[in-house]
C-alpha cells in the first residue's frame, strides 16, 4: 500500500518535533498505522536547526502545501486566528485531512471549522490543541465514551503553574516569578493569555465540548487571572490545608454548563494539587468511571509532536473509513450536540476563600458572621492574623460552604461597606474536587 504523504505547515517547536518523530520512528508508527507515513512537504521561512530535513522539499508558502495535489493529511502548526484559519478552510476545500495543534483556532471557529470539514467528508483532529503530549482529548471522546461526565478539572497552562508552584514553594512575588519564567521561555514577552487565563479558556472550551456534547462557546467561558496574587494568599491557604491552582472548571449542572478559569483553592492532598512546575493535569469524573487524573507534559517539543503524530497515525488508519464511520469531531454526532446553555459566572456555584482587612476592633468579626448569614452563606474555617496586625489592620481569613457566586457577590459589597473593612475583600474559590 502506498504511503500516506504529509505536508508539514510551520517548522518551529512543534514542527520541527513532529518532523523528528515521524522520521525517527517512522518504522514503528507505519506497523501502528498499517501503512507508511511520509513527510512530502514543508512550508517554513526560517530553518529549524534541531531538524534534519535532509532532501525533503522545503517551500516560504504554506499554501503550496495545501494546493500539493500528493498531499493527503496537512499539519497546521502556524498557530493564530486568521491566516491559521484561511490555511485550514482551503485545505479542507481541497479535500484534505487537517491535523492541528492550534487550541485558539479551533475554540475560536472550530463550530465552522468541523462544519466544513463535515461536508467534505475529511477529518479535522486536534489532540495536540490541549494539554500537550496528554492524550486527553482521546481519553474523553473515546475512553470515556460509555459514561456520563459529570466534570473535568484541570491545570490547562504550565506558565501559570509555574509560577504559582515558585510562590508557593519559595515564597517569591508573582512578578519576580514572571520575570524568570520570560527568560526561561516558559511565558511570551506579553504574558497575558497564560496569566490571565485566555490560554487555558481555549483548552477547556474544547473539553468542555467533547465531555457534555455542546458546540464551542469560548466567548462564553468566564476567565480570571492570577496576577493579583499575593504569597500572602498562598500561605494561608496552605495553613488552611490547601494549594492555589490556576484551575479550568467545567460542569454540568440542570440549569447549565459552568465554564470558568480562575484561581481555585484545592485540598492539599488531592494527587492535582501536587502537580508543579510546568507540568498538567486534568481531572474527569464520569457517572460510570469515577474521577480519572491524566498528566504529563504540557507543552514541549516533542511532548506535543507526540500527540500531532497520534493524530496523524489516526488519520491513516481511517483513510479507508467511510466519513459517517468516523469518530466524530466533539465525540457526539453532529445533529446530537445539546443546547444546555453556559452559566454566567453568578450563576456557577463554588465554595469561597475571603480575605478581608480590617481594623483591630471588637466586633468586626460578628459584623462579618452577621452579613454572611443574612444571605445564606455558611463558614467552614476562619482565621485572624492577631499576630499580623501592622498600622492598626489585621488579616480575617474564611473559607466558606458551596454557595452560588450571586450571594458572594452581594456580601462582598456588604463587606466593603462596612466602616471597619480596609480595601477590597479578597475573593479566591474553592474547589473540593471529591
Amino acid at each position: 500500500m502506498k504511503p500516506v504523504k504529509v505536508g508539514i505547515c510551520g517548522l518551529g517547536t512543534v514542527g520541527g518535533g513532529t518532523f523528528n518523530v515521524l522520521k525517527r520512528n517512522a518504522e514503528e508508527i507505519a506497523r501502528r498505522a498499517g501503512r507508511g507515513i511520509e513527510v512530502a512537504q514543508i512550508a517554513t521561512r526560517h530553518p529549524n536547526s534541531k531538524c534534519d530535513t535532509g532532501s525533503t522539499p522545503i517551500t516560504a508558502d504554506i499554501f503550496d502545501i495545501v494546493n500539493n495535489p500528493e498531499i493527503d493529511i496537512v499539519v497546521e502548526l502556524i498557530g493564530g486566528y486568521t491566516v491559521a484559519k484561511e490555511l485550514v478552510l482551503k485545505a479542507i476545500e481541497n479535500g484534505k485531512h487537517v491535523v492541528t495543534a492550534n487550541k485558539a483556532l479551533i475554540a475560536v471557529h472550530g463550530n465552522e471549522i468541523f462544519a466544513k470539514a463535515r461536508e467534505k467528508g475529511v477529518i479535522v483532529a486536534f489532540e495536540a490543541s490541549v494539554a500537550g503530549g496528554i492524550p486527553v482529548i482521546k481519553a474523553i471522546r473515546e475512553g470515556l465514551a460509555g459514561n456520563r461526565i459529570n466534570w473535568l478539572a484541570g491545570i490547562i497552562n504550565g506558565t501559570g503553574n509555574f509560577i504559582l508552584t515558585e510562590m508557593r514553594e519559595k515564597g517569591r512575588t508573582f512578578e519576580d516569578v514572571l520575570k524568570e519564567a520570560q527568560e526561561l521561555g516558559y511565558a511570551e514577552a506579553d504574558p497575558t493569555f497564560d496569566v490571565e487565563g485566555i490560554d487555558a479558556a481555549h483548552k477547556l472550551t474544547i473539553l468542555a465540548s467533547i465531555a457534555f456534547g455542546i458546540p464551542l462557546q469560548f466567548d462564553k467561558a468566564y476567565t480570571e487571572g492570577i496576577a493579583r496574587l499575593t504569597t500572602a494568599d498562598v500561605n494561608y491557604a496552605e495553613a488552611l490545608g490547601y494549594r492555589i491552582k490556576h484551575l479550568g472548571v467545567a460542569r454540568r449542572t440542570e440549569a447549565g454548563v459552568e465554564l470558568r478559569v480562575h484561581p481555585t483553592l484545592i485540598p492539599a492532598d488531592r494527587l492535582i494539587a501536587n502537580v508543579n512546575g510546568v507540568m498538567n493535569a486534568v481531572m474527569v469524573n464520569g457517572d460510570a468511571v469515577g474521577s480519572t487524573l491524566y498528566y504529563g507534559a504540557g507543552a514541549g517539543m516533542e511532548p506535543t509532536a507526540s500527540a500531532v503524530v497520534a493524530d496523524v497515525v489516526d488519520v491513516t488508519r481511517a483513510l479507508t473509513t467511510g466519513p459517517n464511520n468516523r469518530v466524530p469531531h466533539l465525540a457526539f454526532q453532529p445533529d446530537s450536540l445539546s443546547d444546555h446553555p453556559i452559566l454566567p459566572i453568578t450563576a456557577c456555584e463554588s465554595a469561597y476563600y475571603l480575605r478581608i482587612q480590617a481594623k483591630d476592633h471588637p466586633g468586626v468579626l460578628a459584623q462579618v458572621a452577621t452579613i454572611l448569614s443574612e444571605r445564606g452563606i455558611n463558614i467552614e474555617s476562619i482565621m485572624q492574623k492577631e499576630a499580623e496586625v501592622q498600622d492598626g489592620l489585621v488579616p480575617v481569613i474564611l473559607v466558606t460552604h458551596r454557595v452560588v457566586e450571586q450571594r458572594i457577590d452581594d456580601a462582598i459589597a456588604a463587606l466593603e461597606r462596612l466602616d471597619d473593612v480596609v480595601d477590597k475583600v479578597v475573593r479566591i474559590r474553592v474547589e473540593q474536587l471529591n
